[in-house]
Order: structure tokens, then sequence, then C-alpha cells
């Protein structure tokens, strides 16, 4: 466990030599990731980044840097709908195994609003620091932090002479070369199934399958589904999507742009994904619907129509 999700490792290789200290190497990147990036462990970069908000700049790590130019990209591509100042909401909205049920007040939330901003984080290579420029700000990686442990591990791996292999967490994955005498085959999950019903599958080489999606860490009140996307233009969980998948080659920016997309919906997300080289997607509307993108139209192999369910 690191990062609030299980991390799975698996090689295919004729000598085992080597794998369990990979494996090992693997966990412990995510853990030293994890104390960079956590917005709990005190003494982390986003942590220290937070609390100097609208006081001065802090130095953070190299890794914590590029990690936020990553997400600087994308909430440009997304207009703003992936932001990871989101963290001015995130202590108004529960959804971990604490989480109490309780839909924050809307003023509470609106008095935050303002505070989300991704423009209004600078981050300076030169001096090694990051800076948010309003007090009250906070950054929150927990949209992009694990694809980007996924993608530095992957290297690990790689450096380590492995060619056949698969790193996950949670919903980022990451697949290498082959699975003996063939490609790796990844399932999406059933938004509305049970945990392990998958209603598409496909073979992958060398790609990230990355899924976000409503149903992991979510409430119900009133007949509607609270879950923890936040759409950081109103403040509340994102309506337009059930889950969004994307296929692409660096595990940070399919993390990320999962969310994206996620909040953006199936007209303007698919867009954003047809327009982007070398970035496939599919999206489960909130109406059950199933949009593909051109370049997965005949290798996503439909298993079933998702759930229909609330």
């Amino acid at each position: 466990m690191s990062m609030g999700s299980e991390i799975r490792v698996a090689a295919w290789t004729a000598d085992e030599t080597g794998t369990d200290a990979a494996c090992r190497e693997v966990f412990a990147e995510f853990d030293r990731l994890d104390t960079m990036m956590s917005v709990w462990r005190a003494g982390s970069d986003i942590v220290r980044l937070n609390a100097a908000a609208g006081d001065h700049a802090v130095p953070v790590s190299p890794e914590v840097r590029e990690v936020l130019h990553v997400a600087r990209q994308v909430s440009e591509w997304t207009g703003g709908r992936f932001d990871v100042t989101f963290g001015a909401l995130s202590g108004l909205w529960k959804f971990d195994h604490d989480q109490d049920d309780v839909v924050p007040d809307r003023r509470a939330v609106l008095k935050q609003l303002p505070l989300v901003n991704y423009r209004n984080l600078e981050v300076d290579d030169e001096a090694g620091s990051a800076f948010l420029t309003k007090k009250g700000m906070r950054v929150h990686l927990g949209g992009i932090g694990k694809g980007y442990a996924v993608e530095r591990s992957l290297k690990l791996m790689k450096r380590r002479g492995f060619h056949d292999f698969m790193i996950q967490a949670g919903g980022d994955l990451y697949v290498a070369g082959r699975r003996g005498d063939r490609p790796w085959r990844v399932g999406i999950r059933d938004p509305r199934g049970p945990a392990d019903q998958i209603f598409a599958a496909l073979d992958l080489t060398d790609g990230t399958f990355s899924t976000s999606g409503d149903y992991e860490r979510f409430f119900m009140k009133e007949g509607r589904r609270y879950h923890h996307i936040l759409d950081p233009a109103v403040g509340e969980p994102a309506t337009a999507s059930r889950s969004v998948t994307i296929m692409a080659e660096s595990p940070t920016l399919a993390d990320a742009l999962s969310k994206g997309v996620f909040i953006a919906g199936p007209q303007v997300g698919m867009a954003l994904i047809e327009g982007l080289p070398h970035v496939e997607g599919v999206v489960v509307s909130a109406r059950n619907e199933v949009f593909v993108s051109r370049g997965l139209r005949g290798r996503l192999m439909m298993l079933a129509p998702p759930t229909d369910a609330p």
C-alpha cells in the first residue's frame, strides 16, 4: 500500500534473478515520492508549500516541480478543469474511510472557490522552488501523483533489464512488452457493476491505461452520488461522466488527463483526446453512453454494455 492504493508489480521473465529486488525498489520509490507529495506527512514538499501560501516560495524537489509542470500543461489543455489547487476544497468534502456522508454548506464552498486557480501557482526551476500566491490556497496531487510514481517505476524496471512487466497503482497501470506470447490484456471496470466486472478489454503493449471513475470513493445521499472527483468550477463532484480511461505513452499525463476529461464530459473530453497525439480514450457518460476515440475503434473489445444503474 502506498499513496492510498495497492501497488502491484508483475514481471514475465525466464530468469527470476533480481525480480524481488526490482519489486522492492518500485515499492520504495512509491514511498519516497509519497514523502514529497503527501498532504498528510509532516514536512513533505506539498505540506510546506501549502503552509507558505500567500507568504513566500519554498524549496521543492525536482520531482515535485516536474509533476507541477505536467499539471499546468493539463490544466491549460482542459481549460482549468484539471487543477491541482483544488486542495482548497478537499477539507470540505470527505470521501475516505472517515467519511461522514455530509454535503458541505454551499456558502462554505463558494468561499473557497476563489482559492482554486492553477495560474496562481508559480514554479521556479532556477530557484528550485514553488509558490502559491494567495493565502489559503492548497495544492493536492491526488489526481496526478500515482501516475508519476508509475512513470518513475517503469524506468527503474527497464534499468534493471526487465522488458515484459506490469505496474499498477489503483486505476493507473503501465504494461511493457508482452505477457509471454501475447500482449497484456487490460480491462475497463463496469462503473455500476461489481468490483471485478469489466465491460471492455484491450490488448496493450508498452503503454499506459489510466481509469478515473465515480465509484471508488463516494457516498449516496437523497438519490445523488457524491464522489471524490471535484469540478473546480463549482466546487462539487463532477456530473458529466461515470468513468474515463486514457491510453497514452506517459502515465503521468494519462493520470491527470483522465480526471480532466472526466470533469469535462464526453463531448468536450473526447474532442480533447482526439486532438492530442498518442492519446486515446474511452468515456462512459453520466447517461451510461460509451464513447470510444478513433484510434481504439476496432481494437477495443466490448464485452457487455455497462450496467445501467444510478
